[in-house]
């Protein structure tokens, strides 16, 4: 599924459609490597500056994490973890031509710890058993109010000492009515904004 709403990227400029750009993995074994990003309708990817920022909060090395990336869209997150040394980078993604590449990408890189499934993020989550991943990214087009949803099939995947990851066009903090139930029991440790777009890293209270 592409990440994005149909308006606007994370730095605020929509590119012309029809011309191709890409994304680079930021650190780890295939640093500086590029990721087109295709040409569809409402592909945002999490820019670079932004998963710069994310994989600082996380620790910089993944070695031998469990990692799932609900919308993968280019698959900025998935192969960022897995260039980072994650163990399992499971990358689900529903559209057809954005899985084909997300395959083809998977081959370039020889990369044996992920795995691409296409199929629809809510559903395949649904049916994963619980705390199977040590962080999930969340990252569903903005336009499609998937993140309701979301979150509530996506917490019981994370371990016990693991983390979420959520971005957003809206802060988290305006739509607590909506997520109350959902994130009862999670705090956010890490948060930032970039243009539109809002992201965070959470984690469970401790109850100590």
């Amino acid at each position: 599924m592409p990440r994005s709403s149909s308006a606007s990227r994370a730095s605020g400029a929509t590119p012309a459609r029809g011309k191709p750009h890409t994304v680079r993995i930021i650190g780890g074994d295939w640093k500086r490597t590029s990721l087109q990003v295709l040409d569809l309708e409402g592909l945002r990817p999490t820019p670079d500056r932004v998963r710069e920022t994310l994989f600082n909060w996380l620790g910089q090395r993944l070695d031998g994490w469990r990692c799932l990336d609900l919308f993968a869209g280019t698959g900025a997150l998935g192969f960022e973890a897995a260039s980072r040394g994650a163990g399992r980078v499971l990358v689900v993604e529903r559209n057809a031509k954005a899985a084909r590449q997300l395959r083809e990408i998977r081959e370039r890189l020889s990369a044996h710890t992920v795995e691409v499934v296409e199929a629809d993020g809510l559903r395949l989550a649904a049916g994963l058993p619980p705390g199977s991943f040590d962080v999930v990214f969340l990252d569903p087009p903005f336009g499609e109010q998937l993140l309701p949803r979301a979150l509530e099939v996506a917490p019981p995947l994370v371990a016990a000492d693991g983390y979420l990851y959520v971005e957003s066009g809206e802060p988290l903090e305006t739509q607590s009515g909506a997520h109350a139930d959902t994130l009862a029991g999670w705090r956010i440790i890490r948060q930032g904004k970039a243009g539109a777009v809002f992201y965070y890293l959470l984690q469970r209270e401790n109850d100590e």
